[in-house]
């Protein structure tokens, strides 16, 4: 069912594409690297799939395609420009080679966007404009008046635009776009202006899907879904727009074309629909269940969504030994993968194709890992859907911002360096973005531990935000800093070591949190041809051969089965690809070049997952 819905959306994004088709005065700028996927990028019509797997409607529009976009002083003056100095690629980052511009911005100027929308107003129906991410702070305009502002590069937003609509087909709309990068406080990941090192090129204003959406008058604005295996039920609530006092939310379970399960609950309530027999989630049998969600006033179905959900716990508990371990639907599983950056030689934070997109998580499958760290940055949500469908754990970063406190990080050490002393903007910023990443991606179930810091970068009121966190989101585990200062709050014990594999100390943390290895690695091969720049890369430690640095990745594999003896839960090596000037992935930043044989590393990765090495307690 959820592939006839996915490929319905997608014949309707694609319709609406070729209709609104402008010409391709595009093409890719820069003479950097590019992977396979740029030449298949069609200006007319990019990334056209449909953007939002949990609500899924008929009725929408995609709006990629070129824009026009200017880049002007920075001045408090609002009003859109009048003309324009060229075409941008929609949704690429104005400093990405797809983008067709590849400029720089900073915090000194700003970035306009302006197209024009080919849909009328439509009687007893909103128009809903959205944008999957914009970096950071955008006004959007349509027909001339602002309908609104966002701060925030990472979580998805919405306007209704239907006041704004004018008669007639043709509607304009602009965006106006600021981004400080690492002038300012708000979280931007490894983003900076000066790229090198483990820092990368900036990413600037629009750099996800955008897209229109009609709607009833009284619509489902949101939906949240919480499986509990132990209870063999799926808890499901639904926000929504101009609700009525005896309107119903009617929650539908699907397996196939079989309805498991139905409640009916008033529109202010959660229902807690029964999953007999259910077929639980995991990498390796990743099942789920399509659901839908009703609105319903006076027997009458007003609005409907269509979603899924997979049932699947996440959870600790103490081993034999009293060492904390995690488990996955009440057993202990051994969590392995790659720090994945999500980053592209030609889109940067923008993969090229939906193909691409899925490449990654692919390749990081038949490795044979079953874990992946998603390294200070969000993705679109289409990545999560194919990480639930592909059976990948996923580990979700906060991405970080406001640095410059000291990091150390030592085994069996608490405490070592200091936290951040933000501004209230800059504490306010931080917390409304982690809610609203939190809350637009609940509904992944491959997402199994939330990670609201990374080694100290802006690490700030530790305990407060765990504990926050924790209770915001009780189905899932939190990280509290991953390798970064050390405090007893959290599920977990986050240990970084380069290159080869250690643990925080089980007689330290192991019967408080579990202990895991959140980086480790960083094996560096240059691959002449497909490196960022021609000299001057680097890894932790580098190697000239393929079998030189398999060797030494072989060995890596016999210390960890030893650590997971001692109490080690989980480890994630450096790194799924390059990333501009470091060479330490397993792939080529251009996905060319796979640095070991993909059978190879699933082969030694097999005695990692053996359960027996670990006996729970009774």
């Amino acid at each position: 069912m959820k592939k006839k819905i996915l490929t319905t959306c997608l014949f309707w994004g694609v319709f609406a594409g070729l209709i609104y088709a402008q010409p391709a005065t595009w093409k890719p700028a820069g003479d950097k690297i590019k992977t396979q996927w740029a030449a298949q990028v069609d200006p007319a019509k990019p990334l056209t799939e449909y953007p939002r797997p949990h609500m899924i409607r008929q009725g929408w529009q995609n709006l990629n395609g070129l824009w026009d976009y200017s880049i002007t002083p920075k001045t408090n003056d609002l009003t859109p420009p009048t003309s324009y100095e060229g075409k941008i690629l929609v949704p690429f980052a104005v400093e990405s080679a797809l983008s067709g511009v590849g400029r720089t911005v900073g915090k000194d100027s700003l970035l306009w966007y302006h197209t024009t929308v080919n849909t009328p107003a439509k009687k007893n129906e909103r128009t809903l404009l959205h944008f999957g991410a914009v970096d950071w702070q955008c006004d959007v305009y349509v027909n001339g008046q602002r309908v609104g502002s966002h701060q925030g590069g990472y979580d998805p937003f919405s306007f209704d635009i239907t006041t704004q609509l004018v008669k007639g087909n043709k509607q304009e709309v602009a965006v106006r776009v600021w981004d400080p990068s690492n002038d300012g406080p708000q979280p931007r990941g490894k983003q900076i202006k000066n790229p090198h090192g483990i820092w990368y090129t900036p990413v600037t204003g629009i750099w996800q899907t955008v897209w229109l959406e009609n709607v009833p008058d009284s619509y489902l604005e949101a939906t949240k879904n919480t499986p509990d295996i132990d209870q063999s039920t799926v808890s499901v609530s639904a926000t929504g727009k101009n609700l009525q006092s005896d309107d119903i939310i009617r929650v539908r379970a699907w397996e196939g074309t079989t309805m498991i399960s139905q409640k009916e609950v008033a529109a202010n309530a959660t229902a807690v629909l029964p999953v007999e027999n259910a077929r639980l989630w995991a990498p390796g049998s990743p099942n789920l269940y399509d659901l839908t969600v009703a609105l319903v006033r006076k027997g009458k179905v007003v609005d409907e969504v269509k979603s899924y959900f997979a049932m699947r716990k996440i959870s600790r508990a103490a081993d034999a030994q009293g060492i904390q371990r995690m488990l996955l639907n009440n057993k202990f599983v051994f969590q392995y993968g790659p720090l994945d950056q999500g980053w592209w030689p030609d889109g940067l934070y923008t993969a090229p194709t939906e193909e691409a997109l899925v490449f990654d998580i692919q390749k990081t499958k038949d490795m044979g890992f079953n874990m992946i760290r998603k390294h200070v940055k969000v993705e679109p949500a289409r990545w999560y859907y194919h990480c639930d469908r592909l059976g990948m754990l996923v580990w979700q970063d906060m991405p970080s911002g406001d640095m410059g406190n000291r990091w150390e990080s030592r085994p069996g050490v608490t405490g070592l360096g200091t936290e951040r002393k933000r501004t209230s903007e800059s504490e306010s910023i931080y917390r409304r973005e982690w809610k609203a990443i939190m809350d637009a991606f609940h509904n992944f179930p491959s997402i199994v531990v939330w990670v609201p810091f990374n080694e100290a970068w802006g690490q700030f009121k530790t305990k407060e935000i765990t504990e926050w966190t924790e209770q915001y989101d009780p189905s899932r585990l939190v990280n509290s800093a991953s390798g970064g200062n050390f405090y007893p709050v959290g599920d977990i014990m986050d240990l970084h070591n380069y290159p080869a594999p250690a643990m925080p100390s089980p007689e330290l943390f192991g019967k408080d949190q579990v202990l895991v290895l959140g980086e480790f690695g960083g094996l560096g091969l240059p691959v002449e041809g497909h490196t960022w720049q021609n000299k001057d890369n680097w890894g932790y430690q580098t190697f000239k051969t393929t079998d030189e640095l398999f060797d030494r990745y072989k060995g890596f594999m016999d210390d960890l089965t030893i650590l997971i003896q001692n109490g080690l839960s989980a480890a994630i090596y450096t790194q799924t690809t390059d990333v501009e000037v470091e060479t330490n992935g397993l792939m080529t930043y251009d996905r060319e070049v796979i640095k070991v044989p993909v059978p190879k590393l699933a082969e030694v990765h097999k005695k990692l997952f053996d359960s027996s090495l670990v006996e729970m307690k009774k």
